[in-house]
């Protein structure tokens, strides 16, 4: 069984910058930050899914090529909470309505396949901390009020990875990455 999620992948120079603008924010070392190679921007969370089917997925996929690069902008730090506890610091972006075409198409090979998926609508973000206890108010205040240039850049692949659960979190293994026009 593999652990399937869909990626609109970031370029360096813009993991470089996100990576500036948190640690200008906040240094704490204690936290246990999403390396950067985590770094990503979900598109489609499919989760378990037999060899076979995600075969048949990987070669399905590669209509994703006949789609163009995908315009995206950085735009601001925000929070998911659960229980009113902030439990995800999120950098939110503006993307191309095109993107909801991808999606689109995406949700119908997995239905043509019968892979079930979150249905979820999607909202563009990429996670940053992943909180076990409230971070504080300070720590919440100083990320949502702190603002900086939108940072414009193009998403030019999409990748489907494979997510394993290990005792130290997740991995994730690239399966297959497709480039846009």
């Amino acid at each position: 069984m593999n652990r399937l999620f869909i990626s609109l992948n970031i370029p360096d120079y813009v993991i470089d910058r996100l990576l500036e603008l948190r640690n200008l924010c906040s240094n704490e070392e204690k936290l246990k930050w999403e390396s950067r190679e985590k770094l990503h921007i979900t598109l489609k969370f499919i989760g378990n899914t037999d060899q076979g089917k995600t075969d048949e997925l990987i070669d399905r996929l590669k209509i994703i090529t006949d789609y163009s690069v995908i315009k995206c902008s950085l735009e601001k730090f925000d929070f998911f909470y659960r229980d009113d506890i902030p439990s995800i610091l999120w950098a939110g972006l503006k993307i191309d309505e095109s993107i909801t075409k991808v999606i689109k198409h995406i949700d119908e090979i997995l239905e043509s396949l019968s892979i079930n998926s979150d249905k979820k609508k999607f909202k563009p973000h990429i996670t940053l901390i992943r909180f076990r206890k409230d971070p504080g108010i300070s720590f919440v205040n100083t990320f949502k009020n702190f603002s900086f240039e939108p940072i414009i850049f193009q998403a030019n692949s999409i990748t489907l990875f494979n997510s394993v659960l290990e005792p130290k979190g997740s991995a994730y293994y690239e399966m297959k990455k497709y480039f846009l026009n």
